[in-house]
């Protein structure tokens, strides 16, 4: 079997062991896996969560049909899961019975590929972290990511009264509103929580989705409001940084970080259940989708991360199998 794994020479193509579905599990013919972030840095020989180094097999989520489920027995339904980093970028994959979604019928797998991180990820980020409440304000740092746009989407959808997102780039910027931005903002002007106050009536916003981090931690502070809350989801602007202690007292802002490489099967298993009770009839109904950018064969997927890497996409990168 094919998977890309990481080599000392980079991401390259190998012949690898087939799976065994065990007890309790299936196997997944993938049809169509979608990059994130993440996999650059485990693609770069890095440690990310559990996994890492050569002979990683990179890639986090997926699209496919099951094709077996233990012991034994065939099946063909069509299934979308993520994987949490746990080696995506194969033909055959190895789940648990239970910690997978339902393929939408009329959705491609290319596009039901670019799903899974994005609307767990962002999902608890909102609403079970961030506690979002229906008429609140939202900002969503990297709104221009993959994840960034499906956050966009959910807030609206979820409810929030004003949603604001950002990026550096003003070619993505100008595409926020599509995906439920009512202002877009620029954080590389200085005075871009002044603007955020400004359209707040002074006060702030309510809850802040931060995938950048360090280089926004203290503007962050500036543009939420008292008793804000502001969720860490990632660290594209740094992993350290200046954090002004006394404005977050004042502000008694609550301060919470999430990620899924220290979260239990069964935790996954609840993100999954409580995204699914609020959002799939929306996806299902085709009202909650990411941009495909492009499209690469997976025996391309070094190709496919250095397009990545360079940073010039819009929406998912996708590899067909």
């Amino acid at each position: 079997m094919k998977a890309a794994l990481v080599t000392q020479n980079g991401v390259e193509m190998r012949d690898v062991p087939a799976p065994v579905a065990e007890r309790n599990q299936v196997l997944v013919r993938v049809r169509a896996c979608a990059l994130n972030r993440a996999d650059l840095a485990v693609a770069a020989g890095h440690k990310h969560g559990a996994i890492g180094g050569p002979g990683t097999i990179v890639g986090m989520e997926f699209a496919g049909e099951v094709a077996e489920v233990a012991p034994r027995r065939a099946a063909s339904s069509r299934v979308t899961r993520d994987v949490l980093g746990r080696r995506g970028l194969r033909r055959i994959r190895r789940r648990r019975l239970g910690a997978r979604l339902a393929h939408p019928a009329n959705m491609s797998f290319e596009q039901a590929a670019t799903l899974p991180v994005a609307l767990m990820t962002m999902h608890n980020a909102l609403v079970t972290a961030g506690r979002l409440a229906a008429g609140e304000s939202v900002l969503i740092q990297g709104a221009s990511s993959g994840v960034g746009l499906m956050a966009l989407q959910i807030a609206k959808h979820m409810g929030a009264g004003f949603v604001i997102g950002t990026s550096t780039n003003a070619m993505r910027r100008g595409k926020l509103a599509q995906f439920g931005a009512d202002l877009a903002l620029d954080t590389a002007d200085p005075a871009w929580p002044d603007a955020v106050l400004a359209a707040t009536g002074g006060k702030g916003v309510h809850l802040i989705i931060d995938q950048v981090s360090a280089s926004v931690a203290n503007a962050n502070m500036r543009a939420a409001r008292v008793l804000g809350r502001i969720v860490n989801v990632g660290r594209l602007g740094g992993a350290k940084g200046e954090f002004d202690y006394d404005l977050h007292a004042l502000k008694r802002i609550a301060y919470i970080g999430v990620t899924f490489r220290t979260r239990s099967a069964e935790e996954v298993r609840e993100i999954n259940r409580r995204m699914r009770a609020d959002l799939w009839g929306a996806i299902e109904a085709g009202k909650l989708r990411l941009p495909l950018d492009r499209s690469f064969p997976l025996a391309e997927a070094a190709a496919a991360l250095a397009y990545m890497r360079a940073n010039a996409h819009f929406g998912k990168i996708v590899l067909s199998v």
